[in-house]
């Protein structure tokens, strides 16, 4: 069975704080052993490769998680170093989640390969991610030349990916992975270009199943388990090692308690935002009514109803 790093248990323990919920999800993401399940379970040049040996020996360098700041560590599980932003004076500055190089292998050499992970939360955050996918992959090609390749040296540009891992999908993309790539096509004739030519981005989007079941892909249960923040971490541990394959190295002091405690006070909280949401759709309906019933206008009828001033501008915002 592989190991867990103490990082990734530390990780999952601490992941239950809503407020530290986006930094948890990155941390996790960037644990190597992580890393190297998505690398396999989405990348061509690792599909039978062995999970252990590419999180060893395939991952390169120490990339960063956005602006989080990573603990160091003698021997890092988790990536740490590269910069994640791309800055230009015409297209400003894009920050990736997480980035970092791997070496894949082909035929007699290595490859390096730029690959970045976002976590999205939101499918539809007012774009298709999608596209969002590909100019990440454009920057990551772009941002190569100087440091990859100068002048004219257009063939020393590297592939790179850009994997999105959409937390709350719609049903339609449950339980999915969609690879987006350049093919050839030959329209005349029968010329071939080297693939390795033209192969140079791919976009791969991930949609996990927030209901908890099930999927046909190994690697889609892993992500669905590590960023469930509705999992106890003892539990999540437990699954890992059951379901995965995955052991820790250390005793972990469950702080079950705490993680309870923190549980307790996020559905709280969820449960407090859904009233207020609820009173002041209530009100909005209440305000809609009287101006419609009685012919007055907004104001009249925050009045009529003994609103609060310091509450109009809200739905005077949403009314007006």
């Amino acid at each position: 069975m592989m190991d867990i790093p103490a990082t990734l248990a530390q990780s999952i323990q601490t992941a239950g704080d809503q407020s530290g919920l986006d930094a948890a999800c990155k941390r996790l993401l960037s644990e190597k052993i992580i890393l190297a399940w998505i690398m396999k379970g989405c990348l061509s040049e690792y599909t039978n490769m062995d999970i252990s040996q590419i999180a060893a020996d395939y991952i390169e360098g120490s990339p960063q998680i956005s602006t989080v700041t990573v603990h160091p560590d003698t021997q890092p599980s988790r990536i740490q170093g590269q910069n994640t932003e791309d800055s230009t004076m015409t297209e400003g500055t894009v920050t990736y989640d997480i980035r970092f190089h791997a070496i894949a292998p082909s035929s007699g050499e290595m490859i390096r390969l730029f690959i970045n992970v976002e976590a999205q939360n939101s499918f539809y955050p007012g774009y298709p991610i999608v596209k969002r996918a590909i100019y990440s992959c454009s920057r990551m090609i772009s941002s190569q030349y100087g440091t990859e390749f100068a002048n004219s040296h257009y063939d020393d540009i590297k592939k790179v990916y850009s994997i999105w891992i959409c937390q709350n999908p719609p049903l339609s993309w449950a339980n999915s992975i969609n690879r987006y790539f350049l093919c050839e096509e030959s329209i005349c004739g029968s010329a071939t270009e080297t693939p390795q030519n033209y192969d140079l981005l791919t976009a791969i989007i991930i949609g996990l199943d927030s209901s908890g079941s099930s999927s046909k892909s190994k690697l889609i249960d892993l992500l669905s388990l590590l960023l469930s923040n509705s999992i106890h971490p003892d539990e999540k541990l437990h699954r890992l090692e059951s379901d995965f394959q995955i052991s820790t190295t250390q005793q972990i002091e469950s702080e079950v308690t705490t993680m309870c405690n923190l549980g307790a006070g996020i559905a709280a909280t969820a449960a407090a935002q859904g009233l207020q949401q609820g009173v002041e759709q209530a009100t909005l309906d209440s305000i809609k009514a009287l101006c419609q019933n009685l012919v007055i206008s907004v104001p009249e009828a925050l009045q009529l109803l003994n609103i609060s001033e310091t509450d109009w501008p809200k739905y005077l915002e949403q009314l007006t």
